[in-house]
């Protein structure tokens, strides 16, 4: 049995955990108050992964929740504090070399913004239609209302070729 590879992140409501394997079979998931296991049957070898993990705070067990897709089990852990960060999943401070953060999801919630969210809103004020011409046209209005040509401040003496450096001198021919 191998422990399957996880990344892990944390929002205000839940903390999510998802295992990397793929093509999992017979998912097995417990929630318990303090205590979280996961097994399944996984990749084209079918190995058995096994993880048991002793949490840093107590979920709700009752409304947590998983979802298996073909590359991954997402697992969705409901807080039973909401609202209290997390400073890692694991009650121990031992590093466990199959778990690791997703930085790709990870947000610094506790920093969150009305005027982020305001900025996000933003970005997305077209429509679900076209995505690809959306998403292009929604960058298209955030690139202007950043400022475009003409709008850079005048950098003297930048075009001048009168100001060589010291470094543009030629170098002595190597004996």
């Amino acid at each position: 049995m191998h422990p399957a590879t996880a990344k892990w992140y944390d929002r205000r409501d839940s903390v999510y955990i998802e295992f990397c394997v793929a093509d999992s079979k017979d998912v097995k998931i417990n929630f318990e108050k303090a205590k979280f296991a996961f097994s399944c049957l996984g990749g084209t070898d079918q190995v058995k992964h096994e993880n048991e993990v002793d949490l840093f705070e107590a979920i709700d067990q009752n409304e947590s929740m998983h979802k298996r897709t073909d590359r991954s089990v997402l697992c969705c852990l409901r807080k039973a504090e909401p609202g209290k960060p997390w400073l890692r999943l694991t009650k121990e401070k031992a590093k466990l070399t199959w778990l690791s953060v997703d930085f790709n999801n990870w947000k610094d919630w506790e920093d969150d913004s009305d005027q982020e969210l305001g900025n996000f809103d933003r970005f997305s004020e077209v429509g679900d239609g076209d995505m690809a011409f959306n998403t292009q046209e929604a960058m298209a209005k955030m690139m202007n209302n950043m400022g475009g040509e003409g709008d850079l401040p005048d950098l003297d003496g930048a075009d001048d070729d009168e100001s060589a450096d010291s470094d543009d001198e030629k170098m002595p021919d190597l004996e």
